[in-house]
């Protein structure tokens, strides 16, 4: 007899360690950080020798060497930008601080440096904080692997450097080093860490494992079927990696209009230094008039005001379990305007549960004898409907019957001997024939597959004495997650799905749903998607599986559940639900509508700054300090604004989005 469940549990929780922390880049670590605290100490440090009366000397010294430390960069990026004929907005800042320099203000082109190099460093923080989200999912699986060679013996390897058909021997409590098949022995491994399952599910031969999942009780032997580098979490990683790389489409916008203004603002620098000069302003004055509309006219900004909010948005989603792709797709997420549902491993878990006994007229057994035989034959069968009634079985604490002359019969089911009688469990048009018994049971067959569940018959001494149902486990938070979407978006999900129009229907009025797709190949899912874009929808497609990505593709938006999803819903995919917590998607999708709202605000900030900074010295006589302290002022500002989408507080705040007045 196998271990009883509630041992094997709590063997597997005990052992299971915890999940290795997200390794946080330290702040130093940061080049941009270094660069920018080198600046602001050698500013600090000049600043001090002038207000004490120190040597000038001295002052302009560190000044100086402010402007190196803190403007090398930005200047080298400047001059790759103008060797491409483009107009860099890093150029223009130095060129401006350089220009104070030269007309005295050495000190407020010091300050005008430090707080542009400041604006970097928070932009490089709030990447690599998205970038140790990858590093977090990566540093999962074991960096070592136990490989059994051709001959038997064992050797300790670094799990990098095993190749597809090494062997491995996972031990009890260890992780597996490398997604592949287990080719000897059984055990239960929890796979929580990639696809969210709150149990540890059953594996043995021909069952596939997932590197860094955690071993139970048992000893796996395991054949690699994939490289490190093509694992699982490493195809995730990979994806998400592209996020702190990619470029929403605003900030595409802000970039080709900042050429034209950059050539516009210089047009408009040399206008004010030149007219008042020829006008007979002495050149001092002019050249500061100048060099102080440069600086405030300068898009800095509105550059930065984009970037820090998306970027640090996808942070966050990827802490709680979301891994945005990119900066586009989080900036098209908050625009989603209706959702539609697969329905198999989406809003179910994709693990079948028995549902219903259905003890038969006339039968000698009870419905807990039906079930307990029927549990006891179905043991040794690796079948996932039969593993069904032995969890069901096992749920109601009885005692399974040792079981002899089993077989297993491919596309009929399985027969073996239990307390001495001949038990067969299969499917309907297998097992029942003609006769009032037959007809009988199709009756109450047909009376269970009217609900959208999957029959099994139970013969004994080959009568028919019970009908099992078995249904697939729709998901907890399958009907809050539908109703979160429903209040976010205004319009309720779509089903979409190859199952029956009985089964789908049953699915979608257990979580909420009235618009039921059902029986479509995958064709005929991006034919519905495109029909609700023609209608002038947005539409957001979440599923999992192969049949699935043509409608992720098709879709504004795709959304992968589950990081053990078919390779081709992974790479098709715009965003993946690692954890499998369907609540997550109305948190993902209110958090860049957040998103969105700060880049608007940041927009709205930047514009004010530069309009009035720029009429004031149009008009009036701005002071350079003032208007570097202003301007560049507003940089932090948006830069900071942004950031705070890094917080918990932002997701728990996106996940339970408040109701509108008239629905509390």
């Amino acid at each position: 007899m196998a271990t009883s469940p509630s041992a094997t549990l709590t063997r597997s929780a005990s052992a299971r360690p915890a999940l290795p922390p997200v390794r946080r880049t330290r702040l130093w670590a940061l080049p941009e950080v270094r660069w920018a605290a080198a600046a602001l100490a050698l500013f600090l440090a000049g600043l001090a020798v002038q207000l004490l009366g120190g040597p000038s000397g001295l002052s302009w010294a560190l000044y100086l060497a402010c402007y190196v430390t803190g403007g090398w960069e930005p200047a080298l990026a400047g001059l790759r930008a103008l060797r491409d004929k483009t107009l860099d907005v890093d150029l223009l800042m130095v060129a401006a601080a350089i220009g104070a320099a030269s007309i005295g203000q050495v000190m407020d082109g010091g300050l005008l440096i430090v707080i542009f190099a400041t604006s970097g460093a928070l932009e490089a923080l709030a990447t690599a904080r998205t970038e140790d989200s990858v590093r977090g999912l990566l540093d999962l699986a074991p960096d070592t692997a136990v490989r059994v060679t051709e001959g038997g013996t064992e050797e300790t390897v670094r799990a990098a450097d095993l190749v597809v058909g090494d062997a491995v021997l996972v031990r009890p409590g260890e992780q597996v080093p490398a997604d592949g098949t287990v080719v000897a022995g059984a055990s239960e491994v929890d796979q929580a860490t990639i696809t969210g399952e709150p149990l540890p599910v059953d594996k043995a031969a021909g069952d596939e494992v997932f590197a860094g999942t955690l071993n139970g009780t048992g000893v796996l032997r395991v054949r690699v079927d994939r490289r490190a580098e093509d694992s699982v979490v490493a195809r995730i990683a990979g994806l998400v990696e592209q996020a702190s790389r990619t470029k929403a489409r605003t900030q595409l916008f802000i970039e080709k209009v900042e050429q034209r203004y950059s050539i516009g603002m210089v047009i408009a620098t040399v206008a004010l230094f030149v007219i008042p000069l020829w006008l007979g302003e002495p050149l001092r004055e002019s050249l500061l008039r100048a060099m102080t509309f440069m600086i405030v006219a300068s898009p800095c900004a509105v550059v930065l005001a984009t970037m820090p909010p998306l970027l640090a948005a996808i942070a966050n989603a990827g802490r709680h379990g979301v891994l945005v792709k990119s900066a586009v797709v989080m900036e098209q997420l908050g625009t989603t305007t209706r959702v539609a549902f697969d329905k198999t491993g989406t809003l179910t878990r994709g693990t079948p549960e028995l549902a219903d006994v259905r003890v038969l007229p006339g039968g000698e057994l009870t419905a807990e004898q039906v079930l307990r035989y029927a549990a006891a034959a179905e043991h040794p069968s690796e079948h996932p409907l039969a593993a069904a009634i032995v969890r069901a079985a096992r749920a109601r604490r009885l005692d399974l019957p040792p079981v002899g002359e089993f077989l297993a019969r491919p596309g009929r089911g399985v027969s073996a001997r239990v307390d001495g009688s001949l038990v067969q469990v299969g499917s309907p048009a297998a097992l029942l024939d003609p006769g009032s018994a037959g007809d009988t049971a199709r009756e109450v067959v047909d009376g269970i597959q009217a609900r959208g569940h999957t029959a099994v018959v139970v013969l004994w001494e080959h009568r028919p004495v019970g009908v099992l149902g078995i249904t697939d486990q729709v998901r907890e938070e399958a009907e809050p997650a539908v109703a979160a979407v429903t209040e976010l978006t205004g319009a309720a999900p779509v089903l979409v799905t190859g199952d029956n129009q009985v089964t789908a229907a049953r699915l979608a009025s257990q979580v909420g749903i009235t618009d039921v797709r059902a029986e479509l190949l995958p064709d005929d899912k991006v034919t519905a998607v495109r029909e609700l874009q023609a209608r002038g929808q947005r539409v957001a497609v979440v599923g999992d599986g192969i049949n699935d990505a043509p409608a992720l593709a098709a879709a504004h938006t795709g959304i992968a559940m589950g990081g053990a999803g078919s390779d081709l819903t992974l790479q098709t995919a715009d965003a993946i639900v690692v954890r499998d917590d369907l609540t997550t998607i109305p948190a993902v999708i209110a958090l860049s509508r957040r998103a969105r709202r700060v880049v608007v605000a940041n927009l709205v900030i930047a514009g004010s700054f530069i309009a009035v900074l720029a009429l004031w010295d149009i008009l009036g006589t701005l002071p350079l300090p003032l208007g570097v302290a202003g301007h560049e002022g507003s940089t932090v500002i948006v830069g900071l604004n942004g950031l705070r989408l890094l917080r918990s507080a932002a997701w728990k705040r996106a996940h339970c989005p408040p109701r509108p007045p008239l629905l509390r």
